[in-house]
């Protein structure tokens, strides 16, 4: 009985967050796209009326770069909407049918329509933050600092990392090169050139966006080795970025915001006033 208390309760607490914000889902960013394969973004509006040109936090899930859904990323949209903060969550077409370039200008196009369309949703095109888990952290640490996929990467505000791979891809391939498992040669090719194309760290200058970064402690080692190869490149430009290391393994690290009471919430909030 007293389990099915704590349910009930978590039920009527995760209803109440649902009527926190409005969902507008399913809207096209790209342009000239067959409405089959064409990718959407879900946008998360606070419904409190206090709540005025809000902050954007532009969300892109991962799934190794060949799985993963937006539609599974609610509660991330919902959580953040209701603290005040405008949240798109951003899907993409995956490999096989994408590589990691095709990937990253569709994310930057979402960026570019955030940019240009996002005051019709209460959000501030101006306080534009990009947020990305796994695959979705390299895809959004790309299109910030390449200078290929954005004209101005000014737009961005600030990046913040969760638990992010690939952010050294040069480096991993270099000892572990491409196979058709898990469509990896096809999302990064077989050409070692396209590697450091694909890797975010070659492109980190003193115009890169602010960094915030999320670590798990029980994460995958290539996970953590890459970060590190990131953080020591960043440190030229941005000496005063430290790393949140969390004792979680890859895939709590995303799951921790079903809750909205989870620190990160706060964290970011706090990381995106003092930005903006």
């Amino acid at each position: 009985m007293h389990y099915l208390k704590i349910i009930v309760l978590l039920l009527l607490f995760l209803s109440f967050t649902n009527c926190a914000s409005k969902k507008h889902k399913n809207i096209s960013y790209l342009e000239n796209t067959s409405e089959e394969d064409n990718p959407t973004l879900n946008i998360f509006t606070p419904k409190n009326r206090k709540y005025k040109n809000n902050p954007v936090l532009l969300f892109v899930h991962g799934g190794n770069w060949n799985s993963g859904d937006k539609k599974l990323y609610g509660f991330f949209g919902r959580n953040f909407a209701k603290k005040g903060i405008t949240t798109v969550i951003v899907g993409y077409t995956l490999s096989p049918k994408a590589n990691y370039d095709g990937m990253a200008k569709e994310i930057a196009k979402a960026v570019e329509w955030t940019k240009n369309n996002i005051a019709n949703y209460n959000g501030d095109p101006n306080s534009i933050f990009l947020t990305g888990h796994s695959a979705g952290g390299h895809l959004i640490a790309l299109i910030a600092t390449n200078p290929k996929y954005l004209k101005d990467n000014s737009i961005i505000k600030g990046v913040i990392l969760n638990d992010a791979a690939g952010l050294d891809m040069k480096h991993y391939l270099e000892k572990f090169p491409p196979t058709n498992s898990a469509d990896y040669l096809t999302t990064w090719t077989a050409n070692p050139e396209n590697w450091k194309e694909a890797s975010p760290l070659y492109f980190l200058d003193k115009n890169s966006p602010k960094f915030m970064i999320y670590i798990g402690s029980k994460t995958y080692e290539s996970i953590k080795v890459s970060n590190e190869r990131f953080l020591n490149k960043l440190h030229e430009f941005q000496p005063n970025v430290r790393p949140i290391v969390l004792k979680k393994k890859h895939i709590p690290m995303i799951l921790q915001y079903f809750f909205p009471w989870n620190n990160r919430y706060d964290e970011i909030k706090k990381f995106i006033e003092e930005t903006k």
